[in-house]
């Protein structure tokens, strides 16, 4: 058995625990000794982020080849139409190849926490919300993906990683969970016993 850590990263902090000049760490909010990050989250994104002491469990999270499916709710400026939300779902072309298809729908405003900052509102361009599960896990690709589309991204909030979901997690919390993998994933990949 594993233990597994869900956190609800803030808005602006970064998704590890060594400092990098002023900015908010993990430390700022975790003191667990042993645990990591099983993958990460930007400094300007907030929600799940999931942390463990377990190597194996980490790398099953983290992995792309695992493929774990990425839920976001996305609040973008401008009016989404049926044609981006199709080429979300389709996949889009960034300056690093395409995107393996997502799936993507439209979304009413979510019941979240304030952010502080609050995002710039500006007077005449409405926004609006997008749910966008992905399976791949390039930098800034929700960011870069909604942009393709003519939609930049004011807001990204993680709301699960696999089967695992933020809930009513509060901002800075955290829960932790016991995990069983399977066996399989437990013995080394030559399937021979490591020698001690």
């Amino acid at each position: 058995m594993s233990q597994l850590i869900l956190f609800n990263k803030p808005f602006q902090v970064l998704s590890q625990f060594s400092r990098d000049g002023d900015k908010r760490t993990l430390a700022d909010y975790i003191d667990l000794p042993g645990i990591y990050p099983a993958g990460r989250l930007d400094y300007d994104s907030e929600g799940l982020l999931l942390l463990t002491g377990d190597g194996t469990l980490q790398h099953r999270i983290s992995h792309p080849k695992h493929k774990l499916p990425k839920t976001y709710w996305v609040q973008v400026e401008g009016a989404p139409d049926a044609a981006a939300v199709d080429k979300l779902r389709g996949g889009v072309l960034l300056n690093d190849g395409p995107t393996l298809p997502a799936r993507a729908r439209l979304l009413d405003e979510p019941t979240l926490w304030e952010r502080n900052p609050p995002i710039r509102r500006r007077q005449h361009i409405p926004t609006h919300w997008l749910e966008l599960t992905i399976s791949e896990g390039r930098n800034r690709q929700v960011r870069r993906m909604t942009a393709a589309v003519g939609l930049p991204t004011l807001r990204l909030v993680r709301v699960a990683i696999g089967n695992w979901r933020l809930d009513d997690l509060a901002p800075g919390a955290l829960r932790r969970l016991d995990v069983h993998l399977p066996a399989a994933a437990q013995r080394p990949a030559s399937g021979r016993r490591r020698r001690v």
